[in-house]
């Protein structure tokens, strides 16, 4: 998942939200200065990366993230615009906008997977 926003638009508490459900009960840190937390939500290996602080793409590959490209893992990735094509596509792009009304999201499918996880979200009542 790539999440675009402005600073305080909400990433890092989706993020959280989204932990929580999966079942992480422990501190849940704000990758913001180690640029990558990992957690364990079973069944998934979850890799959560903040690439604010990245002064070029090619820092990216310094993080040694294909020692985590597995079927079970699941990226959630705060400025992915900051790696440029040095990360691979997302399944879902979360953008989200902080406004004085409240915080707008916006989710967008990409790929057949990305698409299947909108689908689903749908039919949850």
């Amino acid at each position: 998942m790539h999440l675009s926003g402005d600073l305080g638009a909400g990433k890092t508490t989706l993020v959280r939200g989204l932990l929580r459900e999966l079942g992480v009960l422990g501190t849940v840190r704000s990758p913001t200065f180690s640029l990558l937390e990992h957690y364990h939500a079973d069944p998934w290996s979850v890799l959560h990366l903040d690439l604010y602080r990245l002064s070029t793409p090619e820092d990216v590959l310094a993080l040694g993230l294909a020692d985590h490209d597995s079927s079970g893992a699941l990226w959630l990735i705060e400025w992915p615009e900051r790696a440029g094509n040095a990360l691979p596509r997302a399944d879902l792009e979360i953008r989200l906008r902080g406004e004085a009304a409240g915080h707008q999201i916006e989710i967008l499918g990409r790929g057949d997977l990305g698409r299947a996880w909108l689908a689903k979200l749908g039919s949850i009542s």
